[in-house]
């Protein structure tokens, strides 16, 4: 019997875009700069959710 894996991204988070970027680092400094498979998908994670929680640029207006 196969699985399907969902490829939707949640992204629900009450938590600023600096919370997101430091769990983003303290996941380089335990991985020691080498991300295994379910580490880069934990960081793929984190990215989308620092991005959505991230204010807009100034750039963009």
């Amino acid at each position: 019997m196969l699985h399907s894996m969902s490829t939707t991204v949640e992204i629900a988070s009450d938590r600023s875009a600096d919370e997101v970027n430091e769990e983003i680092r303290a996941l380089w400094r335990r991985s020691g700069g080498t991300l295994s498979v379910e580490q880069r998908e934990e960081y793929q994670r984190l990215v989308l959710e620092w991005a959505a929680a991230a204010p807009p640029s100034e750039k963009a207006a």
